[in-house]
């Protein structure tokens, strides 16, 4: 059995994460995934969706097999615990994957490591879907705020 773990913050769900998550599953006979905690997202504004509900849509997803919360203070022990075959990055995330091979190799972790492509769609980021709902129903739009009359 070939076994894949894909990582994400996955808040306010799009087809860019669907298509990540379908490619990883391609990829394996299992798919894991696991979920970033809120105190660890870091690298981006915080998430707008709780860890928890974050948890509960990808584990509703038919891809994913298995979805669990990261480790607060160890990103490899849930990587350790599932011993994948393979792990996979989405496009923008910001890992090198030759550092991360590396770090796993340390570890004792012999998994492959693929990034998996971006998917072409115009509103397959949160933060671009972010962007269109506030230029269409923020403040200064044409259409005014959210239940604004």
């Amino acid at each position: 059995m070939i076994r894949v773990v894909a990582t994400g913050t996955f808040d306010i769900l799009h087809p860019g994460h669907l298509y990540y998550l379908e490619e990883s599953r391609r990829l394996g006979d299992e798919l894991s995934v696991i979920v970033a905690r809120d105190a660890n997202v870091k690298h981006k504004p915080r998430p707008i969706l709780p860890e928890a509900q974050r948890l509960r849509m990808v584990q509703a997803l038919r891809p994913v097999d298995h979805a669990l919360l990261g480790d607060l203070h160890d990103m490899f022990r849930p990587i350790a615990e599932i011993r994948p075959d393979i792990i996979t990055l989405g496009f923008n995330q910001h890992f090198d994957e030759e550092r991360l091979q590396q770090k796993l190799r340390d570890r004792g972790l012999d998994a492959d490591v693929v990034r998996i492509p971006g998917y072409p769609g115009s509103l397959a980021s949160s933060s671009k879907i972010i962007e269109r709902i506030l230029n269409t129903r923020g403040p200064a739009s044409p259409n005014g705020p959210v239940g604004e009359e």
